[in-house]
C-alpha cells in the first residue's frame, strides 16, 4: 500500500467538484465527498445463500431450525427476528453524520443532505427517505426573487411545484463527526452557502451529551459587489416515512419561547401515536436582524406549488396563527419555517437552525415497562420539553462547538498522524449515538444486584455509578439487534471507556449483575438443537435482551448457542474490569467486581480438562468466532485465559488477597508454559492444538489477551503471561501474511490465513475481514514498536469501507475480499479508539525515554 494508492482513494471522491470554492472554515481532515460521486462497486449483503456447499452441509440442522424459528417469528408473531438472515439490508451508499446527542434517538442525514435512517424508537430502524424534508435557498435582490432552489441533487415525482435538481458538481459534504459541513456554491449567483450540522457529542460531557438536538448553522458568502437577501427555508414532515405517518391524529402549532434575554420560535408537529408519542421541533433563534416566518401546516403530496410561491413571492411565508387540525386517517401533514437575513456585497451572514425531537418515556416491544430518556433529568418528562430544548440548543451550541475542538483539535493538529486516521477516528463514533442507542433513567425500583447483595459476594442494589449516570444500552448493530453483546463490546468499549467512562461503568454494573443471576426456562438452542437454559450462574450473558422484547429483563436474545459453554464472555468480562479500574483508577469499582471476577473464573476453571492450567475448546467455543470450528486449547480463548489470569494476579495483590494470588500465580505458570508448547509452532501461534489440517492458520486476532494486558498497563515483568518476541513474531507474521499477502495489502488483515499465503477458507467466518478486530490487532501492534505496520494495516480497512465500497456511517463486522459484505452498522470497529489509547501509551513512553535520556546526558559519567 503506497501513499499515492491512499491519496488517489481520496482524491477520487472530490473528482467531479467543480468549483475551486472550499466552504466557510470547513476543517481540513474528515470524509470529504462530491455530491455528483458515484462509488463504481456495488456489494451484496452476505445472506443464507452465500454459505458455501461444505458449510452447509455442516449445518443442515441448523438451517433447518432456523428456518422454522424465523417463519413462526415473521409470519406468525408478526415480528422482526434479532438477526434476518434472509431479508439483511441491501447496501445504500448515501449515508452521513447522523443528527442527535446520545440515547435519544438519531435521524441521519445523507451526505446528499437526505433525511433517510430514522431510530426514534428504541433500536428499532427504518431506511426510509422523506422527500419533503428539504432545505431551500431563496435569493432576492433590489426586491425581486432572482434564485430558488431546492438544495437536494435529486428529482423526485413528488412535489413537482418545487424546483429540484440542484447539480451535485457543485457542492461537496465534509464530515467529522458530530459535525458536518457542505459547501453548496450557487451556479452563477456567485454565492457559497455553507452548512454545519452540530449535535452535542461531547466526551466527558453526561448532560448535553444526552440531548435530542441538532443545530444547523448556515454561512452565507456574497462574492458579488450588491448585497442580497437571503432567506433558507427548512421544511419537514410530520413523522419518519413509516406508516404510522398516515394514522391519523398528528397535528401541529407555530410557538415562541422567550426566557433568559433570548427568544426562540419555530414549529411543533406532534406525532401522537399510541405508543412512544413524540413532539419534532423546527426552531430558530430571534435576532434583530433577522426575519422569521412560518408555514404551519402543508400537505407533502402532489405539487405542493402553493409553498414554493409563498416563499418566491417576498423570502417569506404566511406565518398563520393557531394549530392545525389533527390530520384525517391516510393523510401526512408538513409544515416549514423560513429565515432570511441580508447579506452585504462582498459579506459574510449567517443563519441558524435548531432539529429537536421529544420522546421522554419509552416502551421497547414488548411494552411491559416505561422507560425514562436521561435528558429528561434536565428537561422534564411531560412531553413538552420541545421548545426548551431548541432553545438550549440555539443559545448553548457555540459552547457546544469549544468543548468538540479542545477534544478533537491535539488529534487533528498532530502532523504524525495520517489524515484517513483522523477521519476514521472521529467519524467512527458515530455508533456510539446511532447504535440503536438507549440511555435512560434507573427506576426508584430497580436491582441491578441479580438479587446478590455485597455482603454475598454481589453488588449493591443500585451502584452510585448507575443511580447517577444511567443505564446505557447499543446494538451489536443495526442489524444484529441484540443489546450490549458483550464479546464485541469488548472491542468497541474502549470508545466509551476512554471518552464515557461513567457509562463503561454502568454497563458493566448491568452485565455483573446479570452473572449472578440464573434464568431456567428451557429454550432450543439453534446450532446443537438442543434445549437448555436461557441463562446459567455465574456466566456472563451474551447480550442484555432485544429492544422488540424488554431489555434489561430478559438476557441472551442470542439463541444460536448456549452460551453456558463460551469460554470467552466471562473472561473478556475479568480482562474489562481491570482495564476499565486502569484508565479510572475507581477503587469502589474494583472492589464492587473483585467476587464476580472470582466467581466467573471459577466458573472456567472446568475447563481446564487435563489440570495443566490452559482451558480447552470443542465445537464452537468461543462466541466471537462461533462459526470457526475450534479443538482443544486456541491462541484466542487460550490467549484470553492466560491474559485473565495474570489480570487475576494484579487485582488480588490491589485486594490484599495474598492466597488468590498465589493460586493464580501457580495457574499463570503453568498455563504460560502449556500455552507455549501446545500453540506455539516458532513464528506464531497455532489457531488451535488439535492437529488437523488447518489447526496451523494463522489467526489475525491471535494476540488478543496481550493487546488486553498492554491496553491495562500489564504485560511485562511480573504480569507478563506471553514471551515479548513471540508476540512480536506472530504480529510479523500476521502482517506478512493476514494483511500484505490478501488483496495486495489494501484491505486489511483477514482472520484466517494459510502458511503458505492463502485465505482459509474452511468457515464463513475465516476468510472475512473484521473491521473492528484489525483496529484492535493495528493497537497491539502500536504497542509493541510496530506503528508503520498497525497504520498500514488499519488503512486498509478505512479505505475499503469508506473510500471505495461507499459504507460511511454503516461501517459493517465484515466484507471479504470480493463481493459481499456482512453485517451494515456494527459496534466493533468502535475499536479504534483502541489504536489511540496505544499511541498515547507509546507517545508516553517516548517522552518518559527521552526525559531520562537528557536526565543521564546531564548528569554526564559517574
Amino acid at each position: 500500500m503506497t501513499a499515492d494508492w491512499g491519496e488517489k482513494s481520496t482524491a477520487e471522491l472530490m473528482s467531479r467538484y467543480v468549483p475551486k470554492e472550499t466552504g466557510y472554515d470547513v476543517p481540513k481532515d474528515g470524509w470529504r465527498i462530491c455530491l455528483a460521486h458515484e462509488f463504481k462497486e456495488k456489494r451484496k449483503p452476505f445472506q443464507a445463500k452465500d454459505v458455501s456447499l461444505s458449510n452447509v452441509l455442516g449445518h443442515i440442522g441448523l438451517g433447518i431450525r432456523y428456518l422454522k424459528w424465523w417463519y413462526k417469528k415473521t409470519q406468525v408473531e408478526k415480528k422482526a427476528p434479532f438477526i434476518d438472515m434472509f431479508r439483511a439490508q441491501p447496501l445504500r451508499q448515501i449515508y452521513g453524520v447522523p443528527l442527535g446527542g446520545i440515547g435519544g434517538g438519531t435521524i441521519t442525514r445523507g451526505w446528499r443532505g437526505e433525511f433517510c435512517r430514522w431510530q426514534l424508537n428504541p433500536g428499532m430502524y427504518h431506511y426510509k427517505t422523506v422527500v419533503a424534508n428539504q432545505f431551500t435557498v431563496c435569493l432576492r435582490r433590489d426586491g425581486l426573487t432572482v434564485y430558488q432552489q431546492v438544495l437536494s441533487v435529486e428529482r423526485p415525482p413528488t412535489l413537482q411545484g418545487w424546483n429540484w435538481g440542484y447539480c451535485g458538481e457543485y457542492a461537496f459534504y465534509h464530515a467529522l463527526y458530530p459535525r458536518a459541513w457542505t459547501v453548496y456554491h450557487l451556479p452563477g449567483q456567485n454565492v457559497t452557502l455553507t452548512c454545519r450540522q452540530v449535535s452535542p457529542v461531547i466526551p466527558h460531557d453526561y448532560q448535553d451529551s444526552s440531548l435530542p438536538v441538532a443545530v444547523f448553522v448556515w454561512d452565507i458568502e456574497n462574492k458579488n459587489d450588491y448585497p442580497l437577501d437571503v432567506s433558507i427555508m427548512f421544511t419537514m414532515v410530520n413523522g419518519s416515512g413509516c406508516k404510522d405517518d398516515k394514522g391519523g391524529g398528528h397535528w401541529n402549532e407555530p410557538f415562541h419561547l422567550e426566557k433568559e434575554g433570548e427568544a426562540v420560535s419555530g414549529v411543533l408537529l406532534h406525532h401522537c401515536t399510541t405508543v412512544n408519542p413524540y413532539t419534532l421541533c423546527m426552531a430558530a433563534r430571534e435576532q434583530p436582524d433577522r426575519e422569521i416566518s412560518h408555514q404551519t401546516a402543508f400537505s407533502p403530496k402532489g405539487t405542493c406549488g402553493g409553498l414554493w410561491s409563498d416563499l418566491i413571492k417576498d423570502g417569506r411565508l404566511d406565518s398563520p396563527t393557531g394549530s392545525s387540525p389533527p390530520t384525517p386517517k391516510g393523510e401526512k401533514v408538513a409544515a416549514a419555517l423560513a429565515v432570511g437575513c441580508s447579506v452585504p456585497a462582498q459579506g459574510h451572514n449567517a443563519l441558524e437552525f435548531c432539529l429537536a425531537w421529544d420522546m421522554p418515556k419509552i416502551m421497547f416491544g414488548s411494552r411491559e415497562r416505561v422507560h425514562i430518556r436521561r435528558y429528561t433529568r434536565y428537561f422534564g418528562t411531560n412531553g413538552d420539553a420541545a421548545p426548551s430544548l431548541s432553545h438550549y440548543a440555539l443559545t448553548h451550541y457555540r459552547q457546544w462547538e469549544r468543548s468538540i475542538d479542545e477534544w478533537q483539535q491535539p488529534i487533528l493538529q498532530d502532523s504524525s498522524l495520517p489524515s484517513w486516521y483522523k477521519s476514521a477516528l472521529f467519524n467512527e463514533l458515530y455508533f456510539v449515538a446511532d447504535g440503536g442507542t438507549v440511555w435512560t433513567e434507573l427506576p426508584e425500583d430497580s436491582d441491578v444486584s441479580g438479587g446478590v447483595r455485597t455482603e454475598d459476594g454481589g453488588l449493591p442494589a443500585q451502584p452510585a455509578v448507575v443511580k447517577e449516570y444511567g443505564r446505557f444500552a447499543y446494538l451489536e448493530g443495526q442489524e444484529y439487534r441484540m443489546y450490549n453483546t458483550y464479546d464485541v463490546h469488548f472491542y468497541a468499549s474502549f470508545a466509551l471507556i476512554m471518552l464515557w467512562p461513567k457509562l463503561a461503568l454502568s454497563l458493566q454494573y448491568d452485565i455483573a449483575g446479570s452473572v449472578v443471576q440464573h434464568d431456567p426456562t428451557e429454550r432450543l438452542h439453534l446450532m446443537s438443537g438442543r434445549y437448555s437454559s436461557v441463562k446459567a450462574k455465574n456466566v456472563v450473558p451474551h447480550d442484555i435482551g432485544d429492544p422488540d422484547d424488554e431489555p434489561w429483563q430478559r438476557v441472551n436474545a442470542y439463541l444460536i448457542h448456549d452460551t453456558a459453554d463460551w469460554k470467552d464472555l466471562n473472561l473478556k468480562f475479568v480482562l474489562q474490569v481491570y482495564r476499565d479500574f486502569h484508565l479510572t483508577q475507581d477503587t469502589q469499582y474494583l472492589q464492587d467486581m473483585w467476587p464476580i471476577c472470582q466467581a466467573v473464573m471459577e466458573s472456567e476453571m472446568k475447563f481446564d480438562l487435563d489440570g495443566d492450567g490452559l482451558i480447552e475448546n470443542s465445537g464452537y467455543a468461543d462466541q466471537t468466532y462461533d462459526g470457526w470450528a475450534v479443538t482443544g486449547p486456541s491462541a484466542y480463548c487460550g490467549g484470553l485465559w492466560l491474559a485473565s489470569v495474570c489480570v487475576m494476579c494484579k487485582m488480588a495483590r490491589m485486594v490484599d488477597s495474598e492466597e488468590a494470588y498465589q493460586r493464580y500465580r501457580d495457574i499463570l505458570d503453568r498455563g504460560s508454559a502449556a500455552f507455549d508448547k501446545l500453540l506455539w509452532n516458532g513464528q506464531y501461534y497455532n489457531y488451535d492444538s488439535s492437529g488437523r489440517d488447518l489447526s496451523n492458520s494463522v489467526m489475525s486476532d491471535q494476540c488478543a489477551g496481550h493487546w488486553f494486558l498492554r491496553a491495562s498497563g500489564l504485560g511485562e515483568g511480573e504480569y507478563q503471561a506471553f514471551p515479548k518476541e513471540k508476540i512480536h513474531s506472530a504480529l510479523k507474521s500476521v502482517f506478512d501474511l493476514n494483511v500484505m499477502s490478501f488483496a495486495g495489502g489494501q484491505m486489511g488483515a483477514v482472520n484466517g490465513m494459510r502458511p503458505e499465503g492463502v485465505p482459509d477458507h474452511s468457515s464463513v467466518q475465516s476468510d472475512e475481514v473484521w473491521i473492528g478486530v484489525v483496529y484492535g490487532l493495528a493497537a497491539t501492534m502500536i504497542y509493541e514498536g510496530m506503528r508503520d505496520e498497525g497504520m498500514r494495516t488499519a488503512e486498509g480497512c478505512y479505505r475499503t469501507v469508506w473510500e471505495r465500497l461507499g459504507m460511511a456511517f454503516q461501517t459493517p463486522e465484515a466484507y471479504c475480499e470480493k463481493g459481499i459484505y456482512r453485517s451494515l452498522a456494527y459496534m466493533r470497529p468502535l475499536s479504534i479508539w483502541a489504536m489511540q489509547l496505544a499511541l498515547d501509551a507509546s507517545h508516553k513512553d517516548q517522552t518518559t525515554s527521552d526525559q531520562t535520556g537528557k536526565n543521564d546526558r546531564e548528569q554526564g559519567p559517574n
